[in-house]
């Protein structure tokens, strides 16, 4: 391809997963409507997002191995079909059952579509040109988040929340005839057997893990976990990981690939991301925080927030930018830094506007700085092209447990110095700060410049 062909595809892409975010930021102000709609309790309505991140989870590294062995085009497309047709289903619901059946669907399609855009870069971007590619698909997320709310609400002041989901259809339809002409249809010759066990085992301790972790009652989360409804799947997760891992071992085209995590680069991004999921999730506090410490209302403290956004936007093509020219050692280091920085701030920002805004832009390019680019590219570097997809699909696997433990975290951490105080919120940013600030030596594993570049080349 030339570099005309390389950018078109970079838009498609940038829009397949600007839809997939977006749909994850315009749930929140439709929820009311959904529950006045639907007579449903609030524990009802929290399984909107658990039922999405359970099945995100599930189909995100299926989606990535399919990709690889299938090839991108065609799962590319299945994806956005899967999108759509789980829209449908959400906007017809009739009932709660209904509509989480087809929030599950949403999210298995939604959860191939980053991996397998991440692995089109691979595929299509010289090694020197690939930060910059992520960096702009890492932005999407900030992006998203910023126009999501929004946009949902002038929807909801013409229109029903039916017409949130109702809209996905003819832009996913869109999306699925320029992947057609666009994407790559390379796929590799493959005449092994697909690894059901092995799917079936990860799609059963994902969905056991999720469950268990999001069943804990954070205002007692120790002896949440003696009920067995709660560390019950936990502990079943536990248990089928050994199984699981010994199933890969010996599975011809395993869904999961342990040689990769022969490789150290791979170990350390695969345990930098589970820090990284812990800050990311735990900014979810930041509007209680602002809320109870600087007076605010809620929509106000939501508004606030934009600060971060921002900083997620400029700084993830930045980072992008730079990794093309330094390499992922020195941005990960950096980013592991502010973002720990930034945490200690919120710690103490309880009743300082300006000490709050200054954590979120030091935190915010912090996150823009490992979730936009830095590690997707190692991932992508350190993966051989028969396995990408599924790469990066693991990687989005480590970053959503760390999210899942992030938010228990700092909501137990909360809870126990004493529910509704800042001094329980800040105590819960200074143990997420605690934590990347313990992860930063950790990059230190990583390849120089210079190593990464012979990667590269011999990839």
């Amino acid at each position: 391809m030339d570099d005309k062909q390389r950018n078109k595809v970079l838009l498609l892409l940038f829009l397949g997963v600007l839809v997939a975010a977006l749909d994850i930021a315009i749930v929140g102000p439709a929820l009311p409507a959904i529950q006045a709609e639907f007579g449903a309790n609030t524990r009802s309505m929290a399984w909107i997002f658990n039922i999405y991140v359970l099945f995100l989870l599930v189909g995100t590294p299926l989606m990535g191995k399919l990709s690889d062995r299938y090839g991108r085009r065609a799962i590319y497309i299945l994806d956005l079909a899967l999108f759509a047709a789980g829209s449908v289903v959400v906007a017809m619901s009739t009932s709660m059952t209904m509509m989480l059946v087809g929030r599950a669907i949403q999210a298995i399609g939604a959860g191939g579509i980053f991996p397998v855009a991440a692995a089109v870069v691979g595929d299509t971007f010289p090694p020197e040109k690939r930060g910059g590619a992520l960096g702009l698909l890492g932005a999407v997320f900030g992006i998203a988040f910023l126009i999501g709310p929004p946009l949902a609400g002038v929807v909801l002041k013409v229109a029903n929340w039916h017409w949130l989901f109702l809209i996905n259809i003819p832009i996913a339809f869109l999306l699925a005839l320029a992947a057609m002409r666009m994407l790559p249809t390379a796929r590799h010759a493959e005449s092994k057997p697909f690894d059901l066990a092995g799917t079936v085992l990860l799609s059963v301790l994902l969905a056991a893990l999720v469950y268990g972790l999001t069943s804990i009652d954070q205002t007692q989360p120790v002896l949440g976990l003696l009920n067995p409804m709660v560390g019950g799947p936990i502990v079943l997760a536990l248990v089928l990981f050994p199984l699981f891992w010994s199933v890969e071992k010996k599975a011809a085209d395993p869904v999961v690939e342990p040689d990769l995590f022969k490789s150290r680069q791979m170990v350390v991004a695969s345990l930098l991301a589970l820090a990284t999921g812990t800050a990311e999730s735990s900014s979810v506090f930041l509007p209680s925080l602002a809320v109870i410490g600087l007076d605010m209302t809620y929509p106000q403290a939501s508004f606030f927030m934009l600060w971060t956004v921002a900083a997620l936007i400029v700084g993830s093509p930045l980072a992008g930018r730079m990794l093309d020219r330094i390499g992922s050692k020195v941005i990960v280091q950096a980013g592991l830094a502010l973002t720990a920085i930034g945490f200690f701030f919120f710690a103490l920002a309880a009743t300082s506007k300006p000490m709050f805004i200054a954590g979120q832009l030091i935190s915010g390019l912090g996150l823009a700085a490992l979730l936009g680019a830095p590690l997707r590219y190692i991932v992508l570097q350190e993966a051989g092209e028969a396995n990408r997809a599924a790469a990066q699909g693991l990687l989005v696997v480590m970053l959503s447990i760390g999210q899942l433990v992030g938010a228990a975290l700092v909501g137990a951490v909360a809870t126990s110095r004493g529910t509704g105080t800042a001094a329980g919120l800040e105590a819960g940013f200074v143990v997420i700060a605690t934590i990347m600030l313990l992860a930063t030596p950790l990059a230190s594993a990583l390849k120089g410049r210079a190593a990464e570049r012979a990667t590269a080349a011999a990839g």
